[in-house]
């Protein structure tokens, strides 16, 4: 006969170790040692901590047309290096089965995408592919021009454009310099899965990446400004808040390069 409660306390076992495991794998000394208070305090009972851990290994963030996109923090089901190194490797054999190439990467001023942005570099430049990385936080658009530019099989962007802060998120653009359209989006999903599947220290790194100059910045500079007709009158006054994005350098030198009178601009 059953005993009342044992599936419950056989769930919350399995649960706990699925965290145990996650968190020996984790590259990031701040979210394995979130994590492990976290599994601390589910087996004292607390429920915030037991809900947590629920909601953070309830699945994996899904990743679509728009990539991946959640909050940040330890577990399948939210943003760290764990899931965005797998992402990367998936997105790596995907490319590796369609030639390879050049894969452009950008990154946003949010908490920790540099890092993720790096470690993607790493992931790319171990499967074999040519990384190269937006010198500084630059605008998703920066990322897509760069793309075409560069002659790029794909680029990443690391960002949750309109999202809270507590979130971030990965784009993934292919040669036109466009967000992926199914069935990319598929295709590259079950290459993640395939992935995920696996010690992520079976996942190869290198080192071998390019940092990008100003250069790739400059020529989209001139490109957007170019299509300001030179009949158009430039009187106009500007106003523009960045809203804790970082476009305000890219706009302001693009109005200042179309002619324009320099943007006002109001902090967020």
């Amino acid at each position: 006969m059953p005993v009342e409660g044992g599936g419950s306390a056989r769930a919350g076992a399995g649960l706990i170790a699925q965290a145990q495991s996650w968190a020996a794998q984790d590259p990031d000394d701040r979210t394995r040692t979130e994590l492990l208070g976290t599994i601390e305090a589910a087996r004292a009972h607390d429920p915030a901590a037991t809900a947590e851990l629920a909601d953070a290994f309830a699945g994996r963030l899904q990743f679509g047309t728009a990539g991946l996109r959640g909050r940040l923090g330890p577990g399948p089901n939210r943003m760290n290096r764990v899931v965005v190194m797998q992402a990367a490797a998936g997105l790596a054999a995907y490319l590796s089965e369609r030639g390879g190439g050049g894969v452009a990467i950008g990154f946003d001023a949010r908490h920790n995408s540099d890092v993720f942005a790096r470690d993607t570099a790493a992931v790319l430049a171990g499967a074999g592919l040519t990384p190269l990385l937006l010198p500084r936080p630059l605008p998703t658009p920066v990322l897509a021009y760069a793309v075409r530019h560069l002659g790029c099989a794909a680029g990443v962007m690391v960002t949750a454009s309109h999202n809270p802060p507590q979130d971030n998120g990965y784009k993934v653009y292919l040669g036109e310099g466009s967000q992926i359209v199914p069935p990319s989006d598929a295709e590259i999903s079950a290459c993640i899965a395939d992935v995920a599947g696996r010690p992520l220290g079976s996942i190869p790194l290198s080192d071998e990446w390019t940092t990008l100059g100003d250069d790739v910045l400059d020529d989209y500079i001139a490109q957007v400004a170019s299509l300001v007709r030179q009949q158009s009158p430039r009187q106009a006054r500007v106003v523009y808040t960045p809203l804790h994005g970082v476009g305000g350098e890219t706009f302001e030198r693009v109005i200042e390069r179309a002619g324009f009178p320099l943007a006002i601009r109001v902090d967020a």
